[in-house]
């Protein structure tokens, strides 16, 4: 696996998906979420990486990458800067960037000081924190769900997890709650959600917000307007996980910005509706 010496000097390796025929164009820089899980989550993102290599960063403390000396550094806008010090390795001078979930907090940042190093950018699933406001609305996708059979399951686990300290437990809890995150809930989903407790970091996770106050959060959100370059947020109809208006009121904040929701999609779409998802994003990364 590649690494290449961050900022502050660690070490971080990325994984790079060649195109597997045709072709290929510029790469794409993926961010993974979680935040603090292993990039292999992503896998191919439903076989975006068929036209186009696919750069996937390690974020440091998790996968390949070495753990950070300084714990202030998992704060995600100086996981912003991993990415610069990404952009810099691979020498390109504009780039296409693409972040899931958590990750997508830290694609705002990186836009916010590094816009105009970006020629456009993917944000699956974000949300809502770095906004400052609280969404309700995955929570209302996941009650229009009761009739599923995982649903009171969930429920009761969700509940458990709020006082649930020792890692084992959380774990399993973990797995319990999966459901919510997928539009269904089929062997493929299953094996998915089954692998997330042991791809999660304590330490990045706990990390991700340090130290980040209200002025630096508004800062961040203020200077998304002046990002020129294209964004889509892409959103699941059934994702209980974050919901689908972040995503929208993210969108918003940008002057190229815009939204589309993918029917019977959960939080990981390319899992989902991997076709769907394929075509949607190639088709925005090709200009259309």
């Amino acid at each position: 696996m590649p690494t290449f010496t961050s900022y502050d000097g660690t070490e971080l390796a990325y994984q790079v998906l060649e195109p597997g025929g045709g072709e290929a164009t510029a790469p794409l820089v993926c961010l993974p979420g979680g935040p603090g899980r292993d990039a292999s989550y992503l896998e191919d993102l439903g076989g975006l990486n068929a036209r186009r290599p696919l750069v996937v960063l390690e974020n440091r403390g998790t996968g390949g990458s070495a753990a950070a000396a300084d714990p202030s550094s998992y704060a995600f806008p100086r996981l912003a800067e991993d990415v610069e010090a990404l952009r810099r390795h691979l020498g390109l001078e504009r780039f296409a960037l693409l972040a899931h979930s958590a990750a997508a907090t830290t694609a705002l940042a990186y836009a916010a000081r590094h816009g105009e190093r970006l020629s456009r950018m993917v944000l699956i699933a974000p949300g809502s924190r770095i906004l400052g406001e609280r969404m309700t609305d995955m929570e209302e996708i996941f009650r229009s769900r009761a009739g599923e059979p995982w649903f009171e399951d969930v429920q009761q686990a969700l509940a458990e997890l709020e006082t649930a300290t020792e890692l084992p437990r959380v774990k399993e809890l973990m797995l319990r709650v999966g459901p919510l995150s997928y539009g269904t809930w089929g062997e493929r989903q299953r094996a998915h959600a089954g692998a997330e407790p042991d791809q999660l970091h304590p330490v990045p996770r706990a990390g991700f917000w340090q130290g980040v106050d209200e002025s630096a959060r508004k800062a961040i959100v203020s200077r998304l307007a002046e990002t020129a370059c294209p964004v889509l947020v892409v959103t699941g109809e059934a994702d209980a996980a974050t919901g689908v208006r972040a995503g929208e009121l993210i969108a918003e904040r940008f002057p190229n910005g815009r939204s589309t929701t993918l029917p019977g999609a959960g939080h990981y779409p390319w899992v989902d509706s991997p076709e769907e998802f394929r075509d949607t994003v190639e088709s925005f990364l090709e200009g259309s």
